[in-house]
């Protein structure tokens, strides 16, 4: 992401790694940030920064039985795209598992946690969010899941105390487990 914002902005790396950092805290993403702040086409930086090699990933088949053995319909929001995630879930062996695959492209490049870009890809789905629970691992992208009504999974080694997380797991695997 660095070496796109240099390339995109012509700034020299430290301030790139700046502008990277200072947007994803402001807008969500840097990508937020480079398209309001410098009109960047998404297009070009999306394919770009998600090219990139998956080798270190590794089949979790613990994780796909736990997902498998799920209830309901399944989904992944991200806000990278859909066709990244997807390498990511084959690599994982998570592939075929989820009932749809949703990107920042499907929110209309808005990113979490803007609530406009929720409201947008559950509507797509179609998420009852009363009867829906949000897995995630950035704490801030749950508040907004929460406010609509979500049980909200806050995914991370750390646990973060916020009222609108209502679990906090280190191990999913080992939180879906428990479900069942």
């Amino acid at each position: 992401m660095t070496d796109y914002v240099m390339n995109a902005l012509g700034v020299d790396q430290p301030r790139a790694d700046q502008l990277r950092k200072q947007y994803w805290a402001q807008y969500g993403t840097t990508l937020a940030g480079l398209m309001r702040e410098h009109d960047v086409d998404p297009a070009p930086y999306l394919v770009d920064v998600h090219d990139i090699s998956l080798d270190h990933l590794e089949t979790d088949h613990a994780l796909a039985s736990e997902i498998r053995a799920l209830p309901g319909r399944r989904i992944v929001y991200t806000n990278g795209t859909a066709p990244y995630a997807e390498r990511v879930l084959e690599a994982r062996g998570l592939n075929g598992l989820f009932d749809a695959v949703y990107g920042v492209e499907h929110a209309g490049f808005l990113p979490k946690p803007e609530k406009a870009a929720f409201e947008a890809v559950f509507e797509l789905d179609g998420v009852t969010t009363q009867t829906a629970a949000m897995f995630e691992d950035e704490q801030r992208n749950l508040m907004v899941p929460h406010e609509m009504g979500m049980k909200t999974v806050h995914v991370a080694p750390d646990p973060h105390e916020a009222d609108h997380i209502h679990h906090h797991t280190d191990d999913l695997s080992a939180f879906l487990r428990k479900l069942s």
